[in-house]
């Protein structure tokens, strides 16, 4: 009550005298007041900062993709490897998870689409991981494994 009151005074204060004004306004407003407004102003950042960062994680495509990869990496690790370390084949040598191998035998060629096939369905000797891995870890290990495939 009294602070919105103090606001209406406030201009009233003659131009040749504000700081006798401003400090009968300052002794008057001891306290909460002042407490409010450093709430405020600490709320405000916050707000803005979480907003920014929600932004930035609905639009930024970049992170969320580094996140896919990790986890990709990570189920690779987990079910991948004992075959494919590397990129390599313990099984059938020549067909690796290097782009030239998977452009040559690997089913609908070089992308994301068929290597998410081939680790759902399984093939020749590769067992089908569709009943053992979720749709996003078979997308995620997917995409790792093509982003890989160049690098191997």
């Amino acid at each position: 009550g009294m602070y919105g009151a103090s606001c209406f005074v406030t201009p009233m204060v003659p131009r040749t005298a504000p700081e006798a004004g401003a400090v009968s306004l300052a002794a008057f407003q001891q306290g909460p007041p002042a407490e409010v407004e450093s709430q405020a102003s600490a709320w405000s950042p916050l707000a803005i900062g979480a907003a920014l960062g929600l932004l930035i994680a609905v639009a930024g495509g970049k992170p969320a993709l580094a996140a896919d990869l990790e986890n990709g990496e990570s189920i690779f690790n987990g079910n991948c490897t004992s075959c494919h370390a590397g990129g390599n084949n313990t099984i059938v040598a020549e067909k690796k998870l290097k782009k030239d191998a998977l452009e040559k035998y690997l089913a609908g060629g070089y992308s994301v689409a068929s290597i998410m096939t081939q680790v759902t369905n399984g093939k020749n000797s590769m067992p089908a991981f569709g009943e053992k891995l979720g749709p996003d870890d078979i997308d995620d290990v997917a995409n790792y494994v093509y982003e890989q495939a160049s690098k191997w």
